[in-house]
């Protein structure tokens, strides 16, 4: 079924370095993931490799060879993303603006704003893997919201990542707009068997959501120690 203009499927997944179950890392395993998910926009978190030269995870010919592409946001032409967030994007879409942003942080953290022209609209996405700490987790959804509030161009915005929050109306989501929704998308960690839904899709009021979840098939709950999440969301074609 051929979704209409204005509606896209979107995936946040917390690769956890292509580290899976068996504790082996296979970026290949990873690749087939999100196969599997074909959505038309990926957040990634842990895309990176942590220390040295902080190469990418995933192969950059592999991706091409999925049918991804990847918005440039690293500094380093070895790395895929922006403290381990990186965004994949079908051929049908495009980046046409994007900001790097640091968060408040007890250890390096940061966030990613990318605008996306797909089906020709134009759509703001949020990634980022916030702290462990409650305190700094709060702190960075409020960063994250003041930024929002000071980009000139209001576009309909969808926030994605690894929140490490355990309870959907808790924590530093209450820091969110009032009008923005957290999605019910449902438990995604630990992997191999899901309690508590640390990663998240969260809309601005422009949007709808069509259909959300978890993404757990047998080679999720191997490839990461987390499951990706997902959602179909629409735009009203008069915004």
């Amino acid at each position: 079924m051929t979704m209409p203009d204005y509606t896209i499927k979107v995936a946040s997944y917390n690769i956890h370095k292509a580290i899976g179950a068996d504790k082996r890392r296979d970026p290949e395993r990873i690749l087939s993931v999100l196969d599997e998910i074909d959505a038309d926009c990926v957040v990634l978190q842990e895309a990176d490799h942590r220390l040295g030269k902080r190469r990418a995870i995933l192969p950059f010919d592999a991706l091409a060879a999925h049918g991804y592409s990847y918005v440039p946001l690293s500094l380093r032409s070895c790395s895929l993303g922006w403290h381990g967030n990186a965004l994949l994007l079908r051929d049908f879409a495009s980046c046409v603006a994007y900001e790097r942003v640091r968060l408040p942080r007890l250890e390096p953290r940061g966030a990613i704003i990318c605008d996306i022209k797909i089906r020709g609209r134009v759509w703001r996405l949020i990634g980022s893997h916030l702290d462990l700490s409650g305190l700094f987790r709060r702190r960075q959804v409020a960063f994250i919201v003041d930024r929002l509030r000071n980009l000139q161009r209001d576009l309909p915005t969808v926030i994605m990542g690894d929140f490490n929050q355990w309870r959907r109306r808790d924590g530093c989501l209450r820091l969110l707009p009032d009008d923005f929704s957290v999605l019910p998308t449902g438990a995604s960690f630990p992997a191999q068997h899901p309690l508590v839904g640390l990663d998240r899709i969260i809309i601005a009021p422009q949007i709808r959501y069509l259909e959300c979840g978890v993404h757990n098939t047998p080679l999720a709950r191997q490839a990461s120690d987390h499951l990706p999440v997902w959602a179909k969301l629409a735009l009203s074609p008069d915004f």
